[in-house]
């Protein structure tokens, strides 16, 4: 498998990864994570970081030490908010974006994060591929991912439809045949918060100190417009300007919009 990208190196120099106990499994498995992002190994909760990689025989999780801060972090699919969310499935603008009123197109998720969108849309009939280009992100990504197919009732939901890869997704796109094309490629893209905003949700800040912005959002549009066979979707605040001109259709509720730029039939069979 590639390595992700060097991308959130500089923002994330203050992480080190924590074996969260000393079993010889979970530390093989801290050093081999420590050595893919390029992170220091610590060797115990009292490193000198703003942010722990913690590996524990459970899961993997982000650690904020500082006296006050926010809760561990960690991707699950089966508790917690997100195994409520896809046991509500209150998404809707998301799947009309997405076109499912033609059948269910095959999802490129070029800004996968962690991972909750393209999760639904495999678990509701779409075949996605999830690419983030952190590899901490990655990291919690994958994780996450693993531990929802152990569960086998989200597994046969699922059926082998989700598919997460490490990496840069211009690259990826540029590479694939044209047979390969995704019908619709998927972007949620970090932008710079307006000074006037109210502040975002603690989990938003933690991804910006993290990741960063991602001020090549244009450029992996303009190569998502060129690649994808049907539209390109991208998910903006409601009030936010849109990522490239005149977008074919959007549709909005009171915090998210998601700008549609159809891009013309290219062959595909479902979608739409």
């Amino acid at each position: 498998m590639p390595s992700a990208s060097d991308h959130d190196n500089a923002a994330s120099a203050n992480v080190v990864v924590l074996p969260g106990d000393g079993s010889p499994t979970t530390l093989v498995r801290a050093a081999e994570i420590a050595e893919r992002c390029r992170l220091p190994l610590a060797d115990s909760d009292t490193a000198d970081a703003d942010i722990l990689l913690a590996v524990t025989a459970e899961r993997i999780e982000l650690r904020f030490p500082q006296r006050g801060g926010p809760k561990p972090l960690c991707v699950d699919f089966v508790e917690g908010p997100q195994g409520y969310a896809r046991r509500v499935n209150r998404f809707g603008l998301l799947y009309t974006a997405i076109g499912f009123s033609s059948g269910r197109p095959t999802v490129l998720d070029a800004t996968a994060g962690l991972g909750r969108d393209a999760f639904r849309l495999a678990y509701h009939g779409c075949h996605v591929t999830a690419i983030e280009r952190s590899a901490i992100l990655f990291a919690l990504l994958e994780d996450g991912v693993a531990r929802a197919m152990r569960e086998p009732d989200i597994a046969e939901q699922l059926d082998g439809r989700l598919r997460v890869w490490p990496g840069d997704a211009r690259a990826y796109l540029r590479s694939l045949p044209p047979a390969d094309a995704p019908d619709v490629v998927y972007l949620d893209p970090m932008f710079p918060p307006k000074k006037k905003s109210a502040l975002v949700k603690i989990e938003m800040r933690v991804l910006r100190h993290l990741v960063g912005d991602d001020p090549d959002a244009a450029d992996l549009f303009e190569v998502a417009r060129a690649t994808a066979r049907r539209r390109v979707v991208v998910k903006r605040h409601r009030h936010a300007p849109p990522l490239a001109p005149d977008p074919t259709h959007a549709h909005a509720d009171k915090t998210t919009r998601y700008d549609v730029y159809m891009v013309g039939v290219r062959g595909s069979a479902s979608g739409g």
